[in-house]
């Protein structure tokens, strides 16, 4: 029996005449594979969102027993991302992805099929912390993959290509919902629509995806691309560690690892802050009918798009590699938009719709240089446990703030209290990103000097 803890095995190199073209070949592969894997988990991550409204009306569930429920997803995940991302560093992502995707979306199936599973906020809490917890075996492979097969250079590239798998999957959600809507008039194929769709793909992701070039007869990427960086030895560098090792020597002892990872948890409460109530904020407060707020999350997805990906090259070209004073001037844009979100009356539904793009557009930036700058604050070995120790602040504190503390909000103090909320979070991640600047600013002085 195959194990998913246990890397592929190492095989006769290629003769060096091939080796080019296979790289070549298997880096598409492969990356497709971990695109498609990685949006499908957003299939069935924030799908309960758009089935808030209609569990209210059917149920008589509150803002804050939905928030609550909801956070299940977030405490789970965020837990299981730092867990699993150890995992992921001695696992196969061929195996780990797909296994992950395909357990979490048959909670999915029982959520949109069995009556009992929407009887109770409790049922609902711990049906999604069982799903949340499997999804936390999508990031992890997917940074441990980037980093064995793209060197050094080229890396923050192709994570602002890969990282907009984020918003392809998770603008898909809507899509996959009104289908079932118009299919089956049933608002539960908010559960299993995108539950369907996510198990073809994570087949197709098992087919594309595979471990390590040295896996396929392939030399280790930096020797293929002549990109050493400057601590690189052959034989630690690519020697498997321990989870002592990589917990105790490249993460705990990191302070910019620690700041970004308390950024990352205001941050996160912007995303779902906006992602998670919008489809409830914009029927309430500002009148939309299910289609128009439907589309306005779409959009919010995909505006994200663009967005990543101009912060990333911003974040190479302008600001000449620094993560931190990109993050803060993107975070400085999002905070203008919310307020404009929060302020504009309604009724003006054009304005909200492009309130909703703009904020796609800007705060995926910030997430994304979130996680490249954790893969490059760790050696490739401990790259998984490194991203998901930021991810464990993310999910753990900003997701679940996002979810339990907003609904609780919104209960006691209407909307406004929401926004309050996310925007004293935009100042925050702004003034801990800040504070990552100047420390690495410094760390860089104390090295010039070594």
């Amino acid at each position: 029996m195959i194990s998913i803890f246990k890397p592929a095995p190492h095989i006769e190199r290629v003769p060096d005449d091939q080796v080019d073209l296979l790289y070549r070949r298997l880096r598409i592969q492969v990356f497709i594979g971990i695109f498609v894997g990685y949006a499908a988990y957003y299939f069935i991550r924030k799908n309960f969102a758009l089935a808030m409204p209609d569990l209210a009306k059917e149920y008589g569930y509150s803002n804050q027993e939905l928030g609550f429920a909801l956070a299940a997803i977030s405490i789970a995940y965020g837990i299981s991302k730092f867990i699993m991302g150890s995992f992921s560093d001695r696992a196969n992502p061929r195996y780990f992805l797909p296994a992950g995707l395909i357990a979490a979306s048959c909670i999915m199936l029982i959520m949109g099929f069995a009556d009992w599973a929407l009887s109770s906020v409790w049922i609902m809490f711990v049906l999604l912390f069982i799903s949340g917890w499997f999804q936390g075996m999508g990031w992890p492979p997917c940074g441990r993959t980037m980093v064995h097969w793209w060197s050094h250079k080229e890396r923050g590239t192709v994570v602002s290509f890969w990282n907009v798998a984020h918003n392809v999957g998770g603008g898909l959600p809507a899509i996959f919902f009104m289908l079932g809507m118009y299919l089956f008039n049933d608002w539960r194929s908010a559960f299993y629509m995108p539950a369907f769709f996510a198990i073809l793909v994570a087949l197709i992701a098992f087919i594309l995806m595979r471990d390590t070039p040295q896996s396929c007869g392939l030399p280790p990427v930096e020797e293929y691309k002549n990109d050493y960086p400057p601590d690189y030895n052959k034989e630690s560098s690519e020697k498997e560690l321990s989870a002592k090792e990589i917990f105790m020597q490249y993460v705990f002892p990191n302070k910019l690892l620690w700041y970004i990872a308390f950024a990352n948890v205001f941050i996160y409460l912007i995303r779902y802050g906006v992602l998670d109530w919008s489809p409830k904020y914009l029927s309430e407060a500002k009148h939309f009918t299910m289609d128009k707020s439907s589309w306005s999350y779409f959009f919010y997805e995909y505006a994200a798009i663009p967005g990543t990906l101009l912060c990333g090259w911003m974040s190479d070209k302008i600001f000449k590699g620094s993560r931190s004073i990109t993050g803060i001037f993107f975070m400085v844009l999002v905070t203008i938009a919310i307020v404009v979100f929060w302020l504009n009356p309604a009724g003006n539904t054009l304005v909200d719709s492009i309130c909703m793009i703009v904020i796609g557009f800007l705060i995926y930036g910030p997430v994304m240089l979130i996680g490249l700058y954790a893969l490059e604050l760790a050696p490739k070995k401990a790259a998984g446990t490194a991203a998901g120790f930021t991810g464990l602040f993310g999910y753990l504190g900003g997701s679940v703030a996002a979810s339990a503390v907003i609904g609780a909000l919104v209960d006691r103090y209407s909307w406004d209290g929401a926004f309050i909320l996310m925007i004293a979070g935009c100042i925050l991640s702004i003034l801990l990103l800040f504070i990552t600047f100047l420390s690495e600013k410094k760390q860089k002085a104390i090295n010039n000097t070594l």
